[in-house]
C-alpha cells in the first residue's frame, strides 16, 4: 500500500532521513519506533505533504504522491495525528470532527451527513457523552482522542498516528491498543510511532527501527525486542551483555 524509496532530508548539516526505505501492506499495523531525533516525525511529515524530501520518493497505491500538498494527499486517503495536538478551541467536540468529515476526500460534502458521521466517529473514542462540549476544556488525553477521531472522519484508507498514547496512564493503555486493533479491522492500514512498549507489543504486527535517519532493524515484535542493535540504540553499548 504504502513504499518510501531512498527518501534524504537535510536541515542545515543535519540529515534527518538517510535513504530511508521501507513498505507497508494493506490491513497491517506497523510500529515505527527509534530514539528521539531519529527521523520518525520526519518521515510522516513527508509521507503527508508538510515536508518536502531532498531526494526519494512516496508512492501510495501504485501512485507517486511525491511532493503532493496535504489536502491532495488526504483526499487519497491518507491521514495523521500529530504529537502536539491543536484542537479548535473554541469549537465542540463534534464541531472539530465535522471539519475532519469535510475536509476529507472521502467525507460527505453535506453537512447532516458528516455530522451523524462525526457523532458516529465520537462515540468510537469514547466522546460521544462530551459532542458538544467545547474542545477548549478538555484534557491533554481527551484533546488527544479528538485527534484521533478528527483523523478517522476523513475516512483514511491509511491511518499515521504520532506517539497518540503519551500521557496515557497503565490502566489507559490497554483500552488505547484495543482501539487501534479495532480501527484497523474495519480495513484501515495503521503506521504507529510510539515509546510506549506496551503500545508496540500489545498492537504492532511488525516493526521499524529508525536510527539517525536509516533503518536499523525490521522485523517481528519478538525480533526486534531482542535485537541487539535496536538495544545498544536504546539504552548504549553497556545494556547490550546484560
Amino acid at each position: 500500500m504504502l513504499e518510501l524509496v531512498a527518501l534524504n532530508k537535510r536541515f542545515g548539516g543535519l540529515r534527518a532521513l538517510d535513504g530511508l526505505s521501507f513498505t507497508v501492506a494493506a490491513g497491517e499495523i506497523l510500529g515505527m519506533i527509534g530514539p528521539n531525533g531519529s527521523g520518525k516525525s520526519t518521515a510522516f511529515n513527508i509521507i503527508t505533504g508538510s515536508l518536502r524530501c531532498d531526494a526519494g520518493s512516496v508512492v501510495f497505491n501504485g501512485e507517486d504522491i511525491t511532493g503532493l500538498r496535504p489536502h491532495q494527499i488526504s483526499h487519497h486517503g491518507i491521514a495523521r495525528t500529530f504529537q502536539v495536538v491543536k484542537p479548535f478551541l473554541q469549537l465542540s467536540a463534534v464541531e472539530n470532527v465535522l471539519v475532519g468529515g469535510l475536509y476529507g476526500g472521502a467525507g460527505s460534502t453535506r453537512t447532516k451527513a458528516a455530522a451523524a458521521d462525526a457523532m458516529e466517529v465520537l462515540d468510537r473514542v469514547g466522546l460521544a457523552g462530551k459532542a458538544d462540549v467545547k474542545a477548549g476544556s478538555f484534557t491533554i488525553v481527551e484533546r488527544k482522542w479528538l485527534e484521533v477521531a478528527r483523523a478517522l472522519a476523513t475516512r483514511p484508507k491509511l491511518l499515521l498516528l504520532d506517539e497518540f498514547m503519551a500521557g496515557l496512564s497503565p490502566k489507559e493503555i490497554p483500552s488505547a491498543v484495543q482501539l487501534v486493533r479495532s480501527i484497523r479491522d474495519t480495513g484501515v492500514t495503521i503506521v504507529l510511532v510510539e515509546h510506549v512498549i506496551k503500545a508496540i507489543t500489545g498492537a504492532c504486527d511488525r516493526v521499524l527501527v529508525l536510527d539517525a535517519g536509516r533503518k536499523l532493524a525490521e522485523g517481528s515484535v519478538s525480533d526486534i525486542v531482542n535485537d541487539r542493535d535496536v538495544i545498544e540504540a536504546y539504552l548504549g553499548s553497556r545494556h547490550v551483555e546484560g
